[in-house]
């Protein structure tokens, strides 16, 4: 695989060396999205919405966590309150930077996709949607369809 870049028009191109072999074609495709997340990401960034729907739902982002020790100096965590007994402390990882516009809402930026999205799939799998009461924590505009009950 051979990525050319022309500097006077700002543009990259990617080119592999057999067309009929397969696995190059693959490889083409995922280096190509992989490129283009990474520039989308440095010029304007990725974003993951979180709603927390559920009564007593909560998120508060603080400076210093009570169960957790940081990572890096500096670490922030997220605060859940989504039911347990105590509240769930996550520490962000690096080059991912978190708000809570609503006590409901988590907004998380950063630069790679990757670690931002797993990162919102983290914070999901504490409550991951159900489909009776239609509680849990949805990432981007994720909807569920709720089932009927259950009549005998």
């Amino acid at each position: 695989m051979e990525v050319d870049i022309d500097k006077e028009i700002r543009k990259a191109t990617l080119k592999i060396e057999d067309r009929e072999e397969r696995n190059q074609r693959e490889m083409w495709g995922t280096t190509r999205a992989y490129l283009q997340n990474h520039i989308l990401g440095v010029s304007e960034g990725h974003t993951a919405i979180l709603r927390l729907v559920g009564v007593g739902y909560r998120a508060t982002i603080e400076s210093t966590a009570t169960t957790v020790e940081p990572e890096y100096p500096g670490q922030q965590f997220v605060s859940l309150k989504v039911g347990y007994s105590h509240p769930i402390e996550l520490g962000l990882p690096p080059g991912v930077k978190a708000s809570t516009p609503q006590p409901t809402r988590i907004l998380l930026e950063g630069v790679e996709k990757e670690v931002v999205m797993q990162f919102a799939a983290k914070i999901r799998m504490w409550r991951k949607p159900e489909p009776y009461k239609g509680k849990g924590i949805f990432v981007n505009g994720e909807t569920i369809k709720l089932k009927a009950k259950k009549i005998k």
